[in-house]
């Protein structure tokens, strides 16, 4: 009896998600509204507040869950740059965004929760910032532009890639992503070298 409850309870709260995701396409967090959601998602606004508060602890909920997700990711490949688990990481993120692809797209949109975004973008730079400065010791000074410029690129990739490559699987944007970050982090470390030979 408990597991058919519990099968109730992760259908009731996926319902909830994919609608939230679905209202932030088109509004702003502030601006749903409990029975919107209810409404949308076909179900009754008693059975929400047995689950949720209100619609911030919903989506502090996803958000959570998402970054769990995230950090479950970083432990299992943690940045290396001695060995190429970095491709793997990527990997392992792109698949964590395509089992969450609406919900992950709304985050990340234009109505999206920018809190979030700040939040993954400190997470991955923890994790990157001593294995990168280990391996361009005599760039730490600028390492700040390099993470700004590496951070917005990837999240403008991953941007367009939730909104329009349903048909392109993980491993092809991982693949893709690599590269880019792979010839940013050689351009990177090549710039004052290069410079000098001029």
């Amino acid at each position: 009896m408990q597991k058919k409850t519990d099968r109730r309870v992760r259908k009731t709260k996926s319902q909830l998600k994919t609608g939230l995701a679905q209202l932030m396409r088109e509004k702003s967090i502030r601006e749903i509204t409990v029975k919107e959601l209810v409404d949308t998602v076909d179900i009754n606004r008693s059975t929400f507040y047995l689950h949720y508060s209100d619609i911030p602890g919903l989506l502090a909920e996803v958000e959570n869950e998402m970054m769990e997700e995230m950090q479950r990711a970083i432990r299992e490949h943690p940045i290396d740059p001695g060995k190429d688990t970095v491709y793997y990481f990527i990997q392992d993120l792109f698949h964590v965004l395509d089992e969450n692809r609406q919900i992950a797209s709304a985050l990340v949109g234009p109505h999206g929760d920018i809190g979030f975004v700040h939040k993954l973008e400190q997470l991955l730079e923890e994790k990157s910032r001593e294995s990168l400065a280990a391996l361009v010791p005599e760039k730490t000074g600028e390492m700040k532009y390099f993470y700004s410029y590496c951070l917005n690129g990837c999240l403008g990739f991953v941007k367009t890639w939730l909104e329009t490559g349903e048909k392109e699987t993980p491993e092809y944007a991982a693949e893709m992503a690599y590269r880019m970050v792979v010839s940013s982090v050689t351009a990177f470390y090549d710039t004052k070298e290069g410079r000098e030979d001029n």
